[in-house]
């Protein structure tokens, strides 16, 4: 049995398969670059910014990348007692 992170693994392959179907509707299908430096620039831009700090996600439970980070962060911490 097949488990995700594991070579071959069909559950990675969706979730990037995901990712880059959200990209390409949200980012690439809206507007064209003169140059890869513009469309790299883009690419980080909706990565850093919009994907991970306004994109809110369902398996996340409804909240961006860094809330789910902060959230777990504090978890971390009241379940060691520091």
């Amino acid at each position: 049995m097949l488990s995700m992170g594991s070579i071959g693994s069909c559950y990675d392959n969706s979730m990037i398969e995901s990712f880059w179907g959200h990209m390409q509707t949200e980012l690439l299908n809206r507007k064209s670059w003169r140059t890869r430096l513009e469309l790299a620039n883009a690419i980080f831009e909706y990565l850093e910014v919009f994907h991970n700090r306004k994109r809110r996600h369902s398996r996340l439970g409804i909240r961006t990348p860094v809330e789910y980070e902060k959230l777990y962060e504090q978890t971390q911490i009241l379940r060691s007692g520091i």
